[in-house]
């Protein structure tokens, strides 16, 4: 029984249950509330002036919790809800958690939950005689929904599609990045308790934990969004939450045509090279966009092949129908049970995969991932960080090295000779915009140095009088590229030449 609807539970099917609530306080609610048949007695504090010029009936209580919506300030800062309408909230919602059942809230719909949350709300907020206008209403309503069936303040964030990221410095700092540029909200959560609560509700979505005793914890959002969490006595000024959300629609070579990140022949020679089984590895620093792109180079492998995917918290977004996806698993409690990329890697080798697709390369699995790229695994793919297709290869160098195999230097040159066929760079320059500054193909050794030729690169001329970066994508003009022959075992050897062609025409334009 919720607290004015008797009949609720017994007419709704039962679905999944809805997260667990986070108190403004910080206090996790471990089950529901035993049901009531009265509204508790509320004591709102008082606020010195009236609400939008509304004036309060004789002997009422005039409060005054934040103003409406506040718009977006040209720098992109929102303004801060005064302290009044935090404590106004805080007691609203003890007083509601006291008078529903989270039990039976659980077997509702999200519509249906948040009917009635609105119902018992509007209930307090009569009986207790708030003086609050219609817009401040729903503004409060809307809060407390987002705290009871969601994720809390960051709920408005995570609607939004132009936010790339949002990093929260505990409870009183929340940035955004928007455009490629980092901008400060006014969003804040009511403490470190109730942040830590939604950090917690986040990452136990994937069986994860984030504590004292385990302070650091990659999750993931339902829409794929990459989650990274880090918490006391690590993170010295309260919990610190990075989520690097995705766009809701699947980027595609086309839109990185429109976004100038590569000319219209080096998408043609993009999706030639997904297409016919090259060995790929995008390299880039954080945030340069290897993910998307990785995303939409796996858009041209055919429906027939059995795709495996590798990730420490599963993002990628691939739509053929036979993929298989595998996680890690960090230790339990006692420090056992963790499942590591590595693991991953060797197990999907048993898997019968035509394809295996690596999420990040940090580690020693780089050796199992080049291992099954030489061994019939054609057209694999990963991701690592670097700052150049050279520095790329010196890194997957020394990951193997790190890994404990005590193999000669040009014995991991070789291996890496014969197992990557080509490295697209990805940069995101400082005026926020992202580029793919090469395709470079890996050719061969001479002596014990690994060859490497160019076929396109982002040269940077100047910059606009808006700060933006003036460049183009040349072609370096290599008519015949190192994996031609491959091209032409599968028919895609005229699209190439014609995408060539075009690139060196396009240079001679510009």
């Amino acid at each position: 029984m919720f607290g004015k609807r008797s009949d609720v539970g017994a007419t709704q099917p039962p679905v999944l249950p809805v997260p667990q609530p986070a108190s403004p306080n910080g206090d996790a609610f471990a089950g529901g509330a035993a049901p009531t048949s009265h509204i508790p007695d509320l004591d709102v504090p008082a606020a010195g002036a009236k609400f939008s010029g509304q004036a309060a009936r004789p002997g009422s209580k005039t409060v005054q919790p934040a103003a409406a919506k506040a718009p977006k300030s040209d720098s992109g800062i929102t303004a801060r809800k005064s302290e009044s309408y935090y404590d106004i909230k805080s007691t609203i919602f003890n007083a509601l958690i006291d008078a529903i059942d989270l039990t039976q809230l659980g077997q509702l719909d999200r519509d249906a939950a948040r009917d009635e949350i609105r119902d018992i709300v509007n209930e307090i907020i009569t009986l207790k005689d708030v003086v609050m206008s219609i817009a401040e209403q729903e503004e409060l309503l809307e809060d407390i929904c987002n705290d009871v069936l969601g994720y809390g303040p960051l709920e408005p964030l995570l609607a939004r599609d132009d936010i790339s990221d949002i990093m929260v410095n505990g409870a009183n700092l929340t940035f955004i990045e928007v455009g490629g540029k980092m901008q400060q909200t006014g969003v804040r959560f009511r403490d470190n308790g109730q942040l830590l609560n939604i950090c917690q509700r986040i990452v136990s979505q994937i069986g994860r934990r984030v504590d004292e005793a385990s302070p650091i914890c990659d999750a993931r959002l339902p829409d794929g969004s990459r989650v990274n969490v880090i918490v006391g006595p690590l993170a010295i000024d309260g919990p610190a939450l990075t989520i690097r959300k995705f766009k809701r629609d699947r980027l595609k070579l086309t839109d990185l045509v429109k976004f100038k990140s590569i000319t219209p022949e080096g998408a043609t020679i993009l999706e030639i090279i997904g297409r016919v089984r090259c060995n790929v590895l995008i390299s880039g620093g954080t945030g340069s966009g290897k993910t998307t792109l990785l995303n939409c180079l796996t858009g041209y492998i055919d429906h027939d092949e059995r795709i495996i995917t590798c990730e420490d918290a599963a993002e990628l977004q691939l739509q053929q129908p036979h993929v298989v996806r595998l996680e890690t698993r960090p230790p339990n409690l006692e420090g056992e049970g963790s499942i590591t990329m590595r693991d991953l890697v060797k197990n999907c080798l048993r898997m019968r995969p035509e394809r295996i697709i690596v999420g990040e390369v940090r580690g020693p699995e780089a050796f199992d991932l080049l291992q099954a790229m030489n061994t019939g695994h054609d057209g694999s793919m990963g991701t690592l960080h670097a700052n150049s297709p050279r520095e790329a290869l010196s890194r997957l160098e020394s990951m193997i090295t790190m890994g404990g195999f005590s193999l000669p230097s040009k014995t991991i040159k070789e291996m890496v000779c014969g197992s990557i066929d080509v490295i697209v760079q990805a940069a995101r320059l400082r005026d926020g915009t992202r580029r793919i500054t090469h395709i470079t193909e890996v050719v061969g050794m001479e002596g014990d140095v690994i060859i490497t030729q160019d076929l396109f690169v982002y040269e940077i001329v100047g910059e606009d009088a808006n700060g933006k970066i003036i460049g183009r994508h040349r072609s370096t003009g290599i008519a015949r590229p190192h994996f031609w022959d491959r091209a032409r075992y599968y028919s895609e050897e005229r699209r190439l030449a014609d995408a060539l062609e075009k690139a060196e025409s396009r240079n001679e334009q510009d």
